[in-house]
């Protein structure tokens, strides 16, 4: 199968009905067939055939084909990507074998917090929390104190947070 970007207009506009939200937060979840995701919808067949249908369009849910079991999951990489216009982009000039921490502390709107030996990227633009990085869209296994640097690449910094939450609702017995 294959998978053609629709652009971020057509994802905003899949993720704009509560019910397809309702779809992407069960299919993150787990993997299901179209009467099982409208048995837990509760609503019909044919309505869940036309909302998927759009979020397929959109590239936010993929179709594993068993037989003639349909099965639906979520494609979180479409949903990362439509973000990806939001994100700040910077240009830095550096020197061969630099670290990638090296390279980082120039831009003052990141800070570090050193933990043991290593360094790690606390907050962006004062938005504290938990930072990864990917190097041309993969994750190295070193920290950013220990990557070094030998050419040309696209560091993506991202926050890390949670996709799915619970929620509680406590009610006081009286």
């Amino acid at each position: 199968m294959v998978v053609i970007k629709m652009g971020n207009m057509d994802v905003f506009k899949a993720l704009s009905s509560r019910t397809r939200i309702q779809i992407i937060k069960l299919l993150s979840k787990e993997e299901l067939h179209i009467t099982g995701l409208a048995k837990k919808l509760g609503i019909s067949v044919p309505v869940t055939t036309r909302h998927v249908t759009l979020l397929e369009q959109a590239g936010l849910i993929k179709k594993r084909i068993i037989g003639n079991v349909h099965l639906l999951t979520v494609n979180l990489r479409n949903i990362e990507d439509a973000w990806s216009e939001f994100n700040d982009s910077t240009e830095l000039e550096i020197s061969k074998n630099e670290t990638l921490f090296d390279a980082l502390k120039q831009i003052p709107e990141i800070e570090f917090k050193k933990v043991k030996d290593k360094q790690f990227i606390t907050s962006i633009n004062g938005e504290k929390g938990y930072y990864i990085y990917e190097v041309n869209g993969k994750p190295p296994e070193e920290s950013i104190d220990e990557f070094v640097l030998r050419k040309n690449v696209t560091i993506s910094l991202k926050k890390i947070i949670p996709i799915e939450k619970k929620e509680i609702n406590l009610k006081i017995h009286t």
